[in-house]
């Protein structure tokens, strides 16, 4: 139990809501220090804060539960002690939105799947984040809770959801290519493999295609899935890649329809706004159901790739 090396936690979605509570204090703050050296026990502590024993024990017990101390119980002169110890000197904490990388050629954005700005949805419908079912089943209301932003499933019978993400295509630059990728399927009650939804995307309000999928995956725990969630219900999609080139809009390189970029008219708008759901005149209302990247079989959110290059360099354009 001894004390050694810098040791970094990383923390992001709703679980760092239990650290941070368990930060805002100043004496589990000054506990934390007095541990950075040596493990101390309770009665150590309380000697030298000049706090109660209970006083000590409970602030002990919510770091513990939140995981920034370990615990060990040793023979003492009377019975067992409590030895605490310290298990992080650094916190590196992500804020909920989107991640921006940018390379030579390419920017990717990875959004959040609760990090919609608007929507307009109809039962059955729901969010929930890797630990917990966020507001109320079936209650479009739960989509305006401020937890939404860590959803890492959200589901819904009828609508859409709308995103915002930025457009970091470098100035004077072209692009050649937009893709977004997500973990999607349709939506029924509990589960249903025969279950099609026509689900639609839209960027800038410009219709791009509709993709038929075959129906709601259970029965096989995903890979991400958490364990808490009910066996009885969805599990995961399929990753799908929706493209659109000079050529035309596809999805995993099949022609949706011929919706160019030049119609999306990226260069004039600070951001792209990403639109997916069911339309009202769908022949297949199946709703959707869309995974985070803690939820499903595959390990990312919504992510966004624009390749683009200057007027100088040669065209390059690939088709998935």
């Amino acid at each position: 139990m001894g004390i050694s090396g810098n040791r970094v936690l990383y923390i992001d979605g709703d679980s760092s809501l239990h650290v941070l509570k368990a930060l805002a204090s100043d004496t589990r703050l000054l506990i934390l220090s007095l541990l950075s050296h040596n493990p101390m026990n309770i009665s150590e502590l309380a000697e030298t804060m000049g706090l109660p024993h209970s006083t000590v024990n409970f602030n002990l017990n919510q770091l513990q539960e939140a995981g920034l101390i370990s615990v060990q119980y040793e023979p003492g002169s009377r019975g067992s002690q409590k030895l605490c110890a310290k298990k992080y000197d650094e916190i590196i904490l992500k804020l909920p939105g989107a991640n921006v990388e940018a390379e030579t050629d390419t920017v990717t954005v990875s959004m959040p799947i609760g990090n919609y700005r608007n929507f307009d949805i109809k039962p059955t419908c729901g969010l929930a984040s890797e630990s917990k079912i966020i507001g109320m089943f079936d209650d479009p209301r739960s989509f305006f809770e401020p937890d939404h932003v860590y959803a890492q499933i959200l589901w819904f019978g009828q609508g859409f959801v709308e995103y915002a993400f930025p457009n970091n295509l470098p100035y004077g630059s072209v692009a050649q290519s937009l893709v977004l990728s997500m973990e999607i399927c349709s939506e029924a009650p509990q589960y249903d493999p025969d279950w099609p939804s026509d689900i639609t995307l839209w960027l800038n309000d410009i219709e791009v295609g509709t993709w038929t999928c075959p129906g709601d995956f259970g029965g096989t725990r995903g890979r991400l899935t958490p364990a808490w969630w009910l066996e009885d219900q969805t599990m995961y999609g399929l990753l799908k890649h929706w493209q659109v080139t000079d050529e035309g809009s596809f999805i995993d390189g099949e022609k949706l329809s011929g919706v160019t970029l030049e119609d999306l008219n990226l260069g004039s708008r600070n951001h792209i706004k990403v639109k997916i759901g069911v339309k009202d005149d769908a022949r297949h209302k199946g709703g959707v159901n869309l995974f985070g990247r803690k939820f499903g079989n595959y390990e990312q959110d919504l992510v966004m790739r624009m390749a683009y290059r200057f007027p100088q360099d040669r065209p390059r354009v690939k088709v998935r």
